[in-house]
């Protein structure tokens, strides 16, 4: 049987990228004090036109955040290899901050899930710290960031 060309075309223009996020991913390790994921959370990332990845784990009740509000937050940053580089579970505490004051990568994907909510992000260095990465710190130059966040809430 042969293919018509639309259906070749197609299937030649799905990048392995793009395979990939179509792909079934594992839900990361969660730290300890997380709270649970929800038994419907996606298995695969969804993509922004930014190129931000993202899943979001546990659908929160309270509103979204905007760029300008402060939000608290648990979270768990980690590279590609799993080496874990900052993590609020770890030191015990919650954090607050401006969302418009942190990496790209958090102001936009912060905005994709209410308070109460979970979400793990994936981004790409040019929405992280680029080429510079952290200079005497533990992020390298053009490093990929994974991050588990809770938010808890918004101010």
């Amino acid at each position: 049987m042969k293919c018509p060309a639309l259906v070749v075309f197609l299937c030649l223009a799905l990048t392995h990228q793009e395979f990939l996020m179509a792909a079934d991913i594992p839900h990361p390790t969660l730290p300890d004090g997380a709270g649970p994921i929800e038994a419907a959370a996606p298995m695969a990332f969804t993509s922004t036109a930014s190129g931000l990845k993202y899943r979001i784990l546990r659908k929160g009740a309270g509103g979204t955040p905007k760029a300008n509000d402060t939000v608290e937050v648990h979270y768990h940053g980690w590279l590609d290899g799993g080496q874990v580089f900052d993590s609020s579970y770890q030191r015990g505490e919650s954090i607050e901050f401006p969302l418009n004051r942190v990496i790209p990568g958090w102001t936009e994907g912060m905005q994709l899930v209410g308070e109460g909510g979970m979400i793990e992000l994936e981004i790409p260095s040019n929405l992280g710290y680029g080429k510079r990465g952290t200079p005497g710190g533990p992020i390298p130059p053009d490093a990929k960031l994974h991050f588990l966040v809770e938010l808890i809430a918004v101010k």
